[in-house]
């Protein structure tokens, strides 16, 4: 009897402690993709924020696919000397399937300040998303609350790629050619 009791106790505690760290590892923040910085260090006061919201505040309906799905206004600062070229690229890492990439913007000039909602600056280029394709495509999660990250990369060189580059042939050209790198986040929840 004492035998019984002390196994379905083990293999409570054996099931208890797999739910412990299921949980554990879900609740663990999440942030944006790194690519590795340049001698590891970034100086740079880079920022990047919109006027449209607050970090980690809700994305505004326009700017989803429940709304007019089109990009919002992103205002840019702090760009480091050197900067050739700036890459922002938006994505969801609490999608079911891992992160999924919302819009990639390359080769954005250094001296942009300002990109305007539902624009892409003159000079700069879509890349392929999750979606298969270039250009912008709005937070749609399936349920739930999901956070949206806004990466900006500062690049020591420009990349001269077409609208039909991947976000992993993006990434392997960024690398050893970062100056610096911020984000903010937004949420966005389907009701």
């Amino acid at each position: 009897m004492k035998k019984v009791a002390v196994a379905g106790s083990l293999v409570f505690l054996g099931i208890l402690f797999l739910v412990g760290v299921r949980v554990w590892t879900q609740k663990q923040p999440v942030t944006p993709s790194t690519v590795p910085a340049k001698g590891n260090i970034l100086t740079s006061e880079l920022s990047i924020t919109s006027p449209a919201f607050a970090n980690e505040t809700a994305i505004p309906a326009v700017f989803t696919c429940d709304g007019e799905n089109i990009s919002p206004p992103i205002a840019i600062s702090g760009v480091p000397a050197g900067a050739q070229s700036l890459v922002l690229i938006m994505d969801d890492p609490d999608a079911p399937d891992g992160t999924f990439t919302h819009w990639i913007l390359m080769d954005i000039p250094p001296q942009t300040r300002m990109i305007a909602k539902g624009t892409v600056p003159e000079g700069a280029v879509e890349g392929v998303t999750s979606f298969d394709r270039p250009g912008y495509r709005g937070p749609c999660p399936p349920s739930g609350l999901h956070r949206y990250f806004f990466t900006l990369f500062a690049l020591d060189r420009k990349l001269g790629f077409n609208n039909q580059t991947t976000r992993g042939a993006l990434e392997q050209a960024m690398q050893g050619h970062v100056l610096g790198q911020t984000y903010f986040y937004g949420r966005y929840n389907r009701r």
